[in-house]
């Protein structure tokens, strides 16, 4: 069985965005009239996850307005900004105990729905985590190479020309277990490889990363004129 519930992150600074998150959340920036954040869930929509939270921290409120009519909970994180894995941790009461999907909130995917493409590859006996990972060829607006190598077998380790796509399912154990409530899922993640069960699926669409001014870009140019480069 695939997830029931999914983690959308939307408490980050979005500090590469510079002024342009001066009024606004990065969520909540447009790309051809409709935000990143709508975007995204339009995707959760499409794979019909049932249980959506998102995490607020910089600018939460104005999150919580957008979100006032959508029936997605909120987590929000005060005082202090968690970092993913503590983020994640903050939200399992809402989420549940068994694994989840998560889901960054600055990109834009082009292709086969993400959720779905995961749920498929999902095999949560043998996994750990499975990253959807993309060609760093099929990378707009990145200002980096890639993240991840993939296996024969499907295992996933750190250096490569492949780019982690923002989103994953996570079995949500080893979270749980992390006494710190600041902590990044990098450290799930390297731990998992050690382990052998840190698990990567390739997919085939455009991303654009819509955490820059230059991705920003891009993205207007491609979703307000429907082409591609």
């Amino acid at each position: 069985m695939p997830p029931e519930s999914v983690m959308v992150f939307c408490a980050g600074f979005g500090t590469r965005m510079g002024s342009l998150v001066s009024d606004r959340p990065k969520p909540l920036i447009e790309v051809a009239g409709r935000s990143l954040l709508d975007r995204t869930l339009d995707l959760v929509g499409g794979a019909g996850i049932p249980t959506v939270v998102a995490n607020t921290h910089y600018m939460g409120d104005k999150i919580r307005a957008h979100l006032a009519d959508r029936p997605v909970h909120l987590s929000h994180e005060t005082p202090d900004i968690l970092d993913t894995g503590g983020g994640l941790k903050a939200a399992l009461p809402i989420l549940g105990t068994g694994p989840v999907f998560t889901a960054n909130s600055d990109t834009i995917m082009f292709g086969s729905n993400p959720f779905l493409s995961l749920a498929k590859a999902w095999r949560p006996k043998e996994m750990g985590a499975l990253l959807l990972v993309v060609p760093v060829e099929r990378c707009l607006g990145r200002a980096k190479g890639g993240d991840f190598s993939l296996g024969e077998n499907g295992h996933l380790s750190r250096h490569g020309d492949l780019v982690y796509s923002g989103v994953q399912i996570l079995h949500t154990d080893r979270v749980a277990e992390v006494p710190d409530s600041v902590f990044s899922l990098n450290r799930i993640w390297d731990s998992l490889e050690k382990e052998g069960r840190l698990f990567g699926t390739v997919w085939h669409g455009d991303w654009i990363d819509v955490g820059n001014p230059e991705g920003l870009a891009i993205a207007e140019r491609i979703v307000g004129g429907d082409t591609r480069d």
